[in-house]
Parts: structure tokens; sequence; C-alpha cells
């Protein structure tokens, strides 16, 4: 239910315009969208665009690691071994995220291969 009723077709063709395989119907002050059940090709599509969220996401952490071990490496007063303390505390860090984000990865494609 729209806030403003009078914006409810604007919806409705947006939806229909986006092109994401709803199908709305305007019904008064409502807008129904059925949703189809997911095709084994769909799956395969969600899963393909998961994947590639999921690296964009590893990729962002490895930036985020190299920054911090730039950032340690230029530190000034600090000890060899302070350094090397440091740099593998970000490393275990970093593998520690992206451990969470292949094992996220893992879950939710065993959540869209179910029927």
């Amino acid at each position: 239910t729209p806030f403003d009723g009078s914006i409810i077709e604007e919806i409705r063709k947006g939806i229909m315009e986006a092109q994401v395989g709803l199908n709305p119907v305007a019904d008064g002050l409502l807008i129904r969208i059925s949703i189809p059940p997911l095709s084994q090709e769909r799956r395969e599509e969600l899963i393909h665009l998961m994947k590639q969220k999921l690296e964009a996401g590893r990729i962002m952490i490895r930036q985020i690691r190299h920054e911090a071990m730039d950032e340690v490496k230029k530190a000034e007063g600090l000890s060899e071994d302070e350094t090397k303390r440091l740099e593998k505390e970000i490393q275990n860090m970093t593998d520690k995220v992206i451990g969470e984000i292949d094992n996220l990865g893992k879950k939710k494609e065993e959540d869209l291969m179910q029927i």
C-alpha cells in the first residue's frame, strides 16, 4: 500500500520497467505482486551474482589489509617486532573476515539450491 495512493500507477509501471520478473497488479489502493517460484536457471543466476558480490567483498577486504599494512610500515617509532606483530594481527583479522564471507556464501548457496 503506497503512502500516496495517487501514484499507484507510476509505482506499478516502475516495477514493470525494472524487469525483475515480477508482474504487479494495481488493485484499488494496493499493488499486488505475485512472486513466481524460482526456476533452476534463476537459482543459478542468483548464485552467480552472489559469487560476484562475494568476490567484490574479498577484494575490498584485501584493499583494506593493504592500506593497514602500509600504515604500519609508515608508522614511526615501532620496533621491528611490533611491526611484524601488527602485520600478523592484520593478516589474521583479514583471514577471519574472508572466512566469514566464504561461510555466508556457502550457506546462501545451500539455501538457494533447496527446493
